[in-house]
């Protein structure tokens, strides 16, 4: 009998617009039924366009209503909010679903992994602290 094993890792996020103010990608609802995103204001993102960026295949959704969206000044500066989306995010959102599920998980990895590879890490010539938070730094450093 083999034993079956799922990864718990965070998604990753990487847009710089919430930090502007902006909807982030998780503001944005994917609808696998019809491949369509739902925006913040209700509108449905369509299929565009499939590109190749750095080795990975992105599709490309956008809507033609956010010209005149009441909420575009909270979504984008551009003509329209485009929202690309990796062909394995499936993968990435079922990883996120079974974090959301058992929260716990990410507690126990942190306890377990982030440890041994700030000491590999250190083993490497890295300088920086393995703990977080003041009080764990000053305990590191004495």
């Amino acid at each position: 009998m083999q034993a079956h094993f799922c990864g718990y890792v965070p998604r990753p996020q990487t847009s710089n617009n919430q930090a502007k103010g902006l909807f982030g990608k998780r503001d944005f609802i994917y609808v696998p039924e019809t491949d369509t995103y739902r925006c913040p204001a209700g509108q449905s993102l369509i299929w565009r366009f499939t590109t190749v960026d750095k080795g990975m295949t992105l599709h490309c959704y956008w809507s033609s209503a956010c010209k005149a969206c009441p909420l575009k000044a909270q979504c984008t500066s551009s003509a329209q909010r485009r929202v690309r989306r990796w062909e394995h995010e499936a993968v990435i959102e079922a990883m996120q679903q079974r974090l959301d599920h058992d929260p716990i998980k990410m507690r126990v990895r942190r306890q377990t992994v982030e440890h041994p590879f700030g000491t590999l890490k250190a083993w490497m010539g890295s300088t920086h602290f393995l703990m977080r938070t003041l009080k764990h730094v000053s305990t590191e450093m004495s």
